[in-house]
């Protein structure tokens, strides 16, 4: 077993503190990962603050992590010492249930193991994140990094880009594609920028025009504050796929009615409380309410090698992990573009 500097959670009401954490030995199929950087997710704060449900303490969170390969299994063939590799939200699966077998793993019908607060089937040990300076993991839910991409910022498109993509790619977005985005934060700006990649033709859906001009930039058509009553009158009926990355609880009827006939609201914030739809908001106009998780590990490796093709990454901010508490509060006060990335070389 190797011992790891990492930042862990020690209860729900106490900031993170520097530890030591033990990563299991390297089974036949497993791959060790230096990690270089780790993405800072809002999940990560609702989990260490039990806002999703009990978790054990201590526990590092973090699942967005990249890094380099430091060691293999005997039986491992997909990797390799040296390559550039990330890892995001789960570890493993059944393997064997009809969702994994079509590679639906993050919908896996036994649950995946999450990247942290999981349960290791190698050992029955609670799963810890990326907050550290290495993890063990399957080879089977460790990603290509491509080489164009830049490791300092490519650690939240394994969570905020993935989550995205994915109902982008299910609901067949492609040019001419009318979408809008609901709030420009760490996922509404990944989504904002693969949907103009896909062709769409993208609105910003927030509260105030503060970050229009971040929204325009990243080729968004159009900005709109959701504050403005007026919104949603002028935009009435014209969205086919609404992608709604907010956390918290909205008017739902309203954004419901800026749907075309047949279109679809897809939540990927997952707010702590429960959202009300009312049935004939959906039925005049036949219209779908759906949720999304992550994408699989090959629609995650498409993701990644689509970001590549394509020249995105996410806008980031660098920091320390001495800084971790400090950008916890400022994740809470909506104070980053667009999202925090631990330099995991300040954990030695």
């Amino acid at each position: 077993m190797r011992t790891v500097n990492a930042y862990a959670a020690p209860s729900a009401t106490e900031p993170l503190v520097k530890t030591t954490i033990t990563r299991r030995d390297l089974g036949p199929n497993d791959v060790e990962i230096d990690i270089a950087y780790a993405g800072i997710c809002h999940s990560d704060i609702h989990t260490v603050r039990g806002e999703w449900g009990p978790i054990q303490y201590p526990q590092v969170v973090g699942h967005e992590i990249v890094g380099h390969v430091s060691a293999v299994g005997s039986a491992v063939t997909k990797h390799q010492v040296g390559d550039r590799v990330g890892v995001g939200c789960m570890v493993n699966s059944c393997g064997e249930c009809e969702q994994c077998v079509a590679g639906q793993e993050q919908y896996c019908l036994k649950g995946n193991i999450q990247t942290y607060a999981g349960v290791d089937p190698a050992d029955g040990s609670i799963t810890q994140g990326g907050y550290s300076e290495a993890v063990v993991v399957n080879e089977d839910f460790v990603l290509r990094v491509p080489e164009s991409l830049d490791i300092e910022k490519v650690a939240p498109l394994l969570c905020a880009g993935i989550t995205t993509y994915s109902p982008l790619h299910h609901w067949k977005v492609g040019p001419g594609s009318k979408v809008a985005v609901v709030g420009m934060g760490g996922l509404g700006h990944m989504a904002v920028k693969i949907a103009v990649a896909l062709g769409a033709e993208v609105t910003v859906l927030s509260q105030t025009t503060s970050k229009q001009e971040d929204s325009l930039r990243y080729g968004a058509k159009a900005h709109f504050a959701t504050k403005d009553p007026a919104t949603f009158e002028e935009l009435a009926q014209s969205f086919e796929l609404i992608i709604n990355t907010v956390s918290a609880k909205l008017d739902m009827k309203a954004y419901l009615g800026l749907l075309k006939v047949d279109g679809t609201l897809v939540n990927v914030g997952a707010p702590s409380e429960p959202l009300e739809v009312p049935a004939f908001a959906l039925i005049p106009r036949r219209l779908s309410w759906a949720g999304s998780a992550i994408g699989g590990i090959a629609e995650t490796q498409e993701m990644l090698d689509f970001c590549a093709e394509h020249g995105i990454l996410p806008e980031t901010e660098l920091i320390s992990a001495d800084q971790i508490n400090e950008a916890y509060e400022r994740v809470l006060s909506s104070d980053v573009r667009y999202r925090f990335v631990i330099d995991a070389a300040t954990l030695a």
